[in-house]
């Protein structure tokens, strides 16, 4: 097996063809977010299943865990993949993912929504296209 180098991108498929499907993968980066949200699991967890529903997500299952002295992580498990968050409040940091499979689902709105909730005075995002077989879009449900 090949071990690719720092940033190189390579080809794992031949047949492009069954890249039919492109599933968006969004890494959210939160900066100078405010310290009580990051380190508040209620809010947190209230904020991802509020996050998960804008973006037309259907949330199966909540999971949290409060860390000690400070810090959250929280994962929304999805019909559509999942969304999760893990918080640094002595850094003001959050890091966010969300996975999205399904044409219906808009994880747009939802990093919007994240980055106006914990107040964060900066942000990045990285989307990464996800290219699953056809067989595997073929058996992903959209939502009405």
């Amino acid at each position: 097996m090949e071990v690719p180098n720092k940033n190189q991108t390579f080809k794992a498929l031949n047949d492009e063809k069954k890249l039919v499907n492109k599933n968006k993968h969004f890494l959210l980066e939160l900066y100078r977010c405010d310290y009580e949200k990051l380190n508040d699991e209620s809010f947190l967890r209230c904020t991802l299943n509020n996050a998960a529903k804008l973006a037309n997500a259907t949330v199966l299952h909540l999971i949290s865990n409060k860390f000690e002295p400070q810090g959250v992580t929280a994962i929304a498990l999805l019909a559509e993949s999942h969304l999760s968050i893990h918080t640094w409040p002595e850094a003001h940091y959050s890091a966010v993912d969300i996975f999205t499979c399904g044409q219906n689902m808009k994880p747009e709105i939802s990093c919007k929504y994240l980055i106006q909730a914990l107040m964060a005075k900066e942000h990045l995002l990285r989307i990464i296209d996800r290219n699953p077989p056809s067989e595997v879009c073929s058996q992903i449900k959209t939502i009405n």
